[in-house]
């Protein structure tokens, strides 16, 4: 007995609908992303002249302060961060449902 045929696929295989993502996948995707935001924020409130506050900094410290406001983000995003990671969450927690 063979497997049956589908269109559009090679014979003997079957589309399998995607699975489920893991709620651990989206909180971590949802924590990545907060952090992303955040970084962004920070990164607008710095600038592109002058540095924080006016300081005058060089590319070597805007270098410096670029990777500390990333690790503060991510820092930020695992503690709860704004509550956009929660608020992503419940709302495809939500619709999973």
């Amino acid at each position: 007995m063979s497997a049956p045929a589908m269109l559009g696929t090679a014979p003997g295989t079957m589309l399998e609908p995607p699975a489920a993502r893991p709620p651990q996948n989206v909180a971590a995707v949802a924590k990545q992303f907060e952090a992303l935001m955040i970084a962004q924020l920070l990164k607008e409130a710095r600038g592109d002249e002058g540095g924080w506050l006016g300081s005058g900094e060089d590319t070597g410290s805007a270098t410096a302060a670029g990777l500390a406001e990333e690790q503060f983000a991510q820092a930020l995003a695992q503690n709860g961060g704004l509550g956009l990671g929660a608020q992503i969450v419940s709302s495809l927690s939500a619709r999973a449902k």
